[in-house]
């Protein structure tokens, strides 16, 4: 790889039964990641989008921007993402991103934390769209934040699994895929300590059209009532 990239590794395995997950610390070099950060801060229509939980409306906590290949919808808590287009810079980073991970991704979903307040509440990414086994590849620029997952079902006895801790640094690449999301709830909680903003970038690949959102809030509420 050249200079744009860190550290040239690769990926580290996590040790996670049920779970296929890898972490590629640097795989920006902390320069480019500088360049990215401001970029996509600058270019990025950035909304704070209202999500439905339980029946009621919420502002997520964090800014987000959704861009897509054309006719590729997302739906997630009540709320239908339709597809903006690419802009060269977010193409650029799908194409390293590609190339890391071996595979294709037709969406991105772009996460704006300003400070340790903004978070991300216990999910999966599970959604019908996404297809059977899906693989998320999450991008992180600037601050570290801990990123949490804890087990679906195994919480008890000797099968019980501990919660797994991941700092996402500047630059790294964390690649999800196999059962992972069946099995395995992940989040990102806020933090009293002054921090810095941090900027994700998730891609997907949607594979069907998406539910609607009385369908997909449905669902959801369907999933928080198996935690």
């Amino acid at each position: 790889m050249d200079d744009l990239f860190g550290s040239a590794d690769g990926f580290e395995i996590l040790p996670m039964i049920d779970a296929e997950v890898r972490f590629w610390r640097g795989f920006y070099s902390s320069a480019r990641s500088a360049e990215l950060m401001q970029q996509l801060t600058n270019e990025t229509s950035w909304r704070q989008e209202t999500i439905i939980l339980w029946g009621k409306q919420h502002l997520q906590p964090r800014l987000s921007a959704w861009y897509a290949d054309t006719d590729t919808k997302y739906a997630y808590s009540g709320l239908m993402l339709a597809e903006r287009e690419w802009t060269a810079t977010l193409q650029q980073i799908r194409e390293d991103v590609e190339a890391a991970t071996g595979l294709r991704y037709n969406s991105v979903l772009l996460n704006l934390y300003r400070d340790g307040q903004d978070s991300m509440g216990w999910h999966s990414d599970d959604e019908t769209e996404l297809g059977i086994n899906p693989a998320v590849a999450s991008l992180s620029l600037g601050a570290t934040r801990l990123f949490r997952f804890r087990h679906r079902f195994r919480h008890h006895g000797a099968a019980a699994q501990k919660s797994v801790a991941v700092e996402l640094t500047d630059g790294s690449l964390l690649l999800m895929a196999g059962p992972t999301q069946h099995y395995w709830q992940h989040g990102i909680a806020k933090v009293r300590a002054e921090t810095g903003a941090r900027l994700n970038l998730t891609f997907r690949k949607i594979t069907k059209r998406a539910k609607s959102p009385q369908q997909e809030n449905q669902d959801e509420m369907g999933r928080q009532s198996r935690e």
